[in-house]
């Protein structure tokens, strides 16, 4: 991704949590020479991925295929002494024809959370012994009232409504069409970007940058 690009999708993210009255912490704001003075008081941020995340899964085309990501708090499972959370929280943001594709993650379970904006459809499966798609129907539960769903069956989510996924539940999500983009919550167990997502074709977690201007804000895998 362009760094100009990424920029302008955090202004736009920026812009869309203050139009639904989501307030972002202070450092969400840090500009790079901030963080170029900042010293072991913001170690939490840094060696727990917190901050922005913008992300075209390396395929090159965040239209399409990407998402927007801002971890607010989160655990670490590789620092337990320090940093004994057992949980996490992220705000995000998809756009309309946009695809968070199809994963799963060994450890996590997630509630993901419609914010605000559109409606966000999820397409879900659970996996079989070999990481694939599993035949079997299963049960969910849509704001703790339990449901039986068909393998890769379509669950919708308005404004307001959230939906638990399991750990090994393979999901994939996108805006409904013709409803907007959509702002997502994440209430979650410890997010482990290096070690807990099985994406069910190979793809990059994080984009490689081309810097053709100075950095709004750094990324979470960017910080001095």
């Amino acid at each position: 991704m362009k760094r100009s690009e990424i920029n302008t999708q955090i202004r736009i993210a920026k812009a869309i949590f203050q139009s639904i009255g989501f307030k972002l912490p202070p450092f969400a704001f840090y500009s790079p020479d901030q963080w170029s003075v900042l010293q072991e008081e913001a170690d939490e941020i840094r060696e727990n991925g917190l901050g922005w995340d913008v992300t075209d899964y390396g395929l090159g085309d965040f239209a399409a295929t990407g998402l927007l990501l801002f971890t607010l708090r989160n655990g670490n499972y590789a620092r337990r002494e320090k940093y004994p959370k057992g949980y996490a929280e992220k705000i995000m943001l998809i756009g309309e024809g946009q695809l968070s594709p199809m994963h799963f993650h060994w450890k996590k379970r997630e509630d993901i959370i419609n914010r605000g904006g559109g409606n966000l459809q999820l397409r879900l499966y659970l996996t079989d012994e070999n990481e694939n798609f599993s035949s079997e129907s299963f049960t969910i539960a849509v704001d703790a009232i339990r449901k039986t769903c068909r393998p890769g069956e379509i669950i919708t989510l308005t404004p307001g409504e959230s939906i638990c996924l399991e750990p090994l539940m393979y999901h994939e999500f996108y805006a409904e069409t013709n409803t907007g983009p959509v702002v997502i919550g994440e209430v979650s167990d410890v997010n482990d970007d290096e070690n807990d997502n099985r994406f069910f074709s190979p793809i990059g977690r994080f984009p490689e940058i081309i810097e053709d201007e100075p950095p709004l804000h750094l990324l979470c895998t960017e910080y001095p």
